[in-house]
């Protein structure tokens, strides 16, 4: 298995993952041409996807979602919540259920309910079989349940939106510094690394890619150094998704 960013922050998220023949992006939230132009960077085009899993209905994320599906024929898996802002001809949508898995081709994929102030917000666990892959982002706090599902992971990509004094002194209104620091907003540095430490199986985890990183209230610098301070001893690979790099594919021994 092999992940990817297309691009990761307020400005428009897609992760790709890849096993065998199966392609699975995770979210599309960017123009129609300009997702084409990074998969063409990541060596794709968009009649080699197998589907789109969205986690839910905010621009960042669904922005090009209806255009790609319909240009390229590509199911569209959502919580029947987020779907209601995705109802729109031409497109397959199919239910996610938040109690059960399902298959795309070569993987099997779990979603996990999360807090964020969404109609019905998940995030998604990737399994071959063999490899577990977790993609946890746009999340407000971290739940039990989230400890549980998120536990043995081969890879994690997760977010460390802000910093709560860039955030404080900010230049955001003060109703929408409220909403990002909320249990239903976004995870801080701090709770990002906070997960991590008592992450279950951590010693299995080969990456931990640090995303959705706001750029108003947060650097890369300071999330990695939460990360790093909770990763000690940790062996693996800390890796960063970039607003308009992404991350480069990184495979999952």
């Amino acid at each position: 298995m092999r992940y990817c960013s297309l691009g990761s922050g307020s400005r428009g998220n897609g992760t790709l993952i890849e096993q065998g023949a199966t392609r699975v992006l995770v979210d599309c939230g960017f123009s129609l041409r300009a997702t084409e132009q990074r998969l063409a960077e990541a060596g794709l085009r968009g009649d080699q996807l197998s589907a789109i899993v969205v986690t839910h209905e905010h621009s960042d994320h669904i922005q090009g979602v209806g255009k790609l599906a319909r240009r390229y024929g590509l199911p569209v898996y959502l919580t029947p919540g987020t779907g209601f802002e995705l109802r729109e001809d031409g497109l397959d949508l199919r239910w996610v259920d938040l109690h059960g898995r399902f298959e795309i081709g070569d993987l099997e994929i779990t979603p996990v309910a999360v807090p964020h102030d969404a109609r019905e917000p998940c995030q998604y666990i990737f399994d071959d079989g063999r490899r577990r892959f977790g993609v946890l982002t746009d999340t407000g706090t971290i739940t039990p349940w989230i400890v549980e599902h998120y536990a043995d992971l081969d890879a994690l990509f997760l977010e460390a939106n802000y910093d709560p004094h860039m955030l404080s002194v900010g230049p955001y209104p003060a109703f929408l510094k409220a909403r990002v620091g909320s249990d239903l907003g976004h995870l801080s540095n701090q709770q990002a690394a906070g997960f991590v430490r008592i992450a279950g199986g951590r010693e299995r985890l080969q990456h931990i890619a640090v995303a959705h990183i706001s750029e108003k209230n947060n650097r890369p610098e300071l999330a990695l150094a939460a990360m790093q301070e909770a990763l000690t001893g940790w062996s693996g690979n800390l890796l960063m998704a970039h607003q308009n790099q992404g991350l480069p594919w990184q495979t999952i021994e």
